[in-house]
């Protein structure tokens, strides 16, 4: 007896590890991350009859397991593929890419009182929202070294509901010091920012084109992009000689703005873009020119770099697509941004020009202030902190403005996944793919709701934002974020789990 129970005993505590090691380490249940998402598998399919990918709209599954696509399966071809795992079934709705934000101001760390990672990630969440690139300024201390990078990133971890990634600072401090800037990328930054006019935060100076030039040349080592706010400063007093000069009038403040500074700077830009060509001094490196306003003359300059050579790129903000200058009530600084909302026959060129694909992409141009600061009891948008507060709603918006322009599902997802991770040099992101993060959004487009204080806003200010009160179409079901559930219907996962994107 004692002899067969030594020779049972192995072989029962072998066949034990080989049951755990089969069942376990391939069970559908999360392990250890359950406070991550809302829905506890790791193995699991996502089935709709309206998937965008790469190849077009499909009815079909897609197979996620822990973080990562890992099937792509048509209708027709199941063939009792999904036999296996969880299925979360999406009928009709639109399984999309996660749309992927390069241009958001969260204001963390030292300004949280203006927006924060925690209550801007979720808002990205709710919102479809999966990674977004945060700017290097309104924090402070501004974003223009390794060691303020570090606080950033700092202030990030276990604070993000979505993937963040962060630009870099260039200004005059750092343009022609090749160690800091060379630091700055060797820890972490996606790519570079600079102002060609004031940005109205003192440790964040405006640069010129021998700064650009200084950090072109460096980019271009890290193949990494440098974004530029194009507009050049002139005199704004000639502007307001004649006519009505009414502060809380929104053609006042329109007048201080004209299209020609943004056309002044674009110029100036493409005098050191022509090194980003093939063969050039700063081949590697890339412009991209931020929340384009002007479609006249500046769009006209951006597309004649791009048939020189020039690695240029551009983008627009939904809030030139979705409102115009003639709308603006007076006292109403919400609309306050720069460069300004312009007339409604450029919004319209604007589209067109989007939909043609001489603008790149989209980006929301996040940038949230505390309500004082827009001084609405004032009204003054000479004054008035200038930013569109739009984090949440940027899918609803560009869908709701663009029907009426033919906007397909896979240009959203161009737009606002595609190419934004190109430009920031995420190749595991931007489309459903196999071998991609599992980086997704589920949302209805037929379903209208208001803005309205009976919707929940996760923007640490809903107030300042201009949408409020705004009738759109779009809702965003569930948003998921490497594999896991990090939003549904009105709810948040419990544990921020998004992850901080370093350039390697």
């Amino acid at each position: 007896m004692d002899y067969l129970r030594l020779r049972v005993l192995p072989l029962l505590a072998l066949l034990a590890s080989l049951l755990y090691f089969f069942y376990f380490q391939d069970s559908p249940m999360l392990s250890g991350r359950s406070d991550c998402s809302l829905f506890p598998y790791n193995h699991y399919w996502i089935i709709s009859k309206r998937i965008v990918t790469p190849r077009g709209v499909i009815s079909g599954a897609v197979e996620v397991k822990e973080d990562k696509i890992v099937s792509i399966v048509k209708e027709e071809d199941w063939h009792g593929n999904l036999k296996r795992g969880q299925i979360i079934d999406y009928g009709e709705a639109v399984v999309m890419p996660g749309l992927i934000d390069v241009h958001a101001h969260l204001d963390d760390p030292g300004r949280t009182e203006w927006e924060g990672f925690p209550s801007g990630t979720r808002a990205a969440a709710a919102g479809g929202i999966t990674t977004l690139i945060d700017m290097p300024l309104n924090n402070f201390p501004s974003t223009v070294s390794a060691e303020t990078l570090k606080l950033k990133i700092d202030a990030a971890e276990k604070n993000i509901y979505v993937d963040v990634g962060f630009w870099g600072g260039l200004v005059p401090e750092n343009a022609f010091d090749a160690n800091s800037l060379e630091a700055l990328l060797s820890a972490g930054a996606l790519g570079l920012k600079s102002f060609m006019c004031p940005s109205g935060i003192d440790d964040f100076p405006m640069t010129n084109s021998s700064h650009i030039k200084e950090g072109l040349s460096i980019l271009a080592k890290y193949r990494r992009p440098l974004l530029v706010h194009a507009e050049i400063l002139q005199n704004s007093e000639s502007y307001l000689e004649d006519g009505e000069n009414d502060p809380r009038s929104y053609s006042t403040y329109l007048k201080t703005r004209p299209p020609s500074w943004e056309e002044a700077a674009i110029r100036e830009l493409l005098t050191v873009s022509k090194d980003t060509k093939i063969g050039g001094p700063a081949e590697g490196a890339h412009l991209h020119v931020v929340h384009l306003s002007d479609a006249g003359s500046s769009l006209q300059l951006l597309k004649q770099a791009k048939s020189n050579g020039d690695s240029v790129t551009v983008e627009t903000c939904p809030h030139y697509l979705a409102f115009s200058a003639e709308e603006i009530k007076d006292g109403d600084t919400r609309f306050k941004c720069a460069p300004p909302i312009r007339d409604a026959a450029n919004k319209a060129r604007l589209w067109t020009a989007l939909l043609e694909g001489d603008i790149d992409m989209l980006s929301s141009d996040h940038s949230p202030s505390v309500p004082d600061l827009k001084l609405f009891d004032e009204g003054n948008f000479l004054k008035a902190w200038g930013g569109i507060s739009s984090l949440q709603f940027v899918l609803p918006v560009t869908w709701s403005r663009g029907r009426p322009y033919g906007v397909t599902l896979e240009q959203l997802a161009l737009w606002w996944s595609e190419r934004p991770a190109k430009l920031a040099g995420q190749d595991l992101k931007g489309a459903i793919a196999v071998g991609n993060h599992a980086d997704i959004t589920v949302w209805e487009p037929n379903v209208e709701f208001e803005l309205n204080n009976d919707l929940p806003v996760y923007l640490k200010h809903p107030s300042i934002s201009a949408y409020m009160g705004s009738k759109l179409s779009g809702k965003v079901l569930a948003t998921f974020v490497r594999g896991n559930l990090v939003y549904k219907e009105g709810k948040h996962a419990p544990a921020a789990c998004g992850s901080p994107i370093l350039a390697t």
